[in-house]
């Protein structure tokens, strides 16, 4: 195990049990990362995390780690059943054991706020508040491929809504954790009201299996992207084909483009020289942006 603990407890390099340790304790509620300043020493803390959690998944030892985190090391014979299943020495249990692991729901946790300064930046970071701002956010980098790396996938969360049903019948639990998976993750993050939405209307008693509950939630969420489709529209009062000719392109590239002359096809009649031309432009590609983001991968027609 010598290639894994020098990178868990090297000190040529900052080490593993180091960044955990620092993250508990400088963040130990992620809820209450508030401040801009917070919130940049947050990122740059948890994407060191990210980058040295990527590196060790390339060893056997750190799925033992993450095995170890379930293991009651009070029974002996599991431990010993443990020890032969990972084929681990009594140095290597007790080198394994001196590594704290964040629990998964933190982890979760984690990634989720990372997620939301990363769309916050994106979104807030503009105009005058950027002028205002103190906080100098160029030396950061936003880890997103090693997220993407470790994505969960839609189905797995619909899976895991079939697994918690069976094992309790509380929604409200069941909304909290599927919210928290969704948030953790970086393709499904539009989908959250849209996938609680599908739990609360379901009956997902009556759901035998994993198959069904992931032909039932398609099958809800193409109705609903129908129905906003239709609403999106008729409020913006756009052109009906073109707007689902441009709506239906963007859904199967998954992105909404401001390229070309598709978007103006489907706006109001209005003179480009309307100042309130542009204004309604913006308006209707953020909207449709939205859109396909929530029902990208969902399937069927608008």
């Amino acid at each position: 195990m010598e290639g894994f603990t020098d990178i868990v407890t090297g000190e040529a390099r900052r080490g593993f049990k180091e960044v955990v340790a620092e993250l508990e304790h400088r963040f130990p509620n992620p809820e209450q990362i508030l401040t801009e300043k917070d919130k940049k020493e947050f990122v740059k803390l948890f994407g060191e995390y990210l980058r040295v959690e990527n590196i060790l998944q390339n060893f056997d030892e750190f799925a033992s780690l993450k095995a170890l985190q379930t293991l009651d090391t009070q029974e002996p014979e599991r431990v010993a059943e443990f020890q032969v299943e990972y084929h681990l020495s009594d140095e290597d249990l007790s080198a394994l054991q001196s590594i704290d692991l964040p629990a998964d729901r933190k982890i979760q946790d984690y990634r989720s706020t990372y997620n939301d300064i990363r769309d916050w930046l994106r979104r807030e970071k503009t105009g005058k508040e950027k002028q205002e701002s103190s906080i100098d956010w160029n030396d950061v980098v936003f880890e997103v491929d090693l997220l993407k790396s470790q994505e969960i996938n839609l189905d797995y969360i619909l899976e895991l809504i079939f697994e918690h049903t069976k094992k309790t019948k509380s929604k409200v639990n069941l909304v909290d954790e599927v919210r928290r998976l969704i948030r953790a993750s970086v393709g499904n993050r539009a989908k959250e009201s849209l996938v609680v939405d599908f739990i609360n209307q379901a009956d997902l008693e009556e759901l035998p299996d994993k198959a069904s509950v992931i032909e039932a939630f398609f099958g809800y969420a193409r109705a609903e992207q129908q129905r906003e489709a239709g609403e999106l529209i008729a409020e913006e009062n756009l052109n009906s084909e073109a707007a689902k000719r441009y709506i239906s392109t963007s859904l199967k590239r998954e992105y909404a483009s401001e390229n070309g002359t598709e978007l103006n096809a489907i706006l109001p009649k209005m003179s480009p020289l309307n100042p309130q031309y542009l204004t309604k432009k913006q308006t209707v590609f953020q909207r449709i942006a939205a859109f396909v983001e929530k029902f990208k991968g969902v399937g069927g027609d608008v």
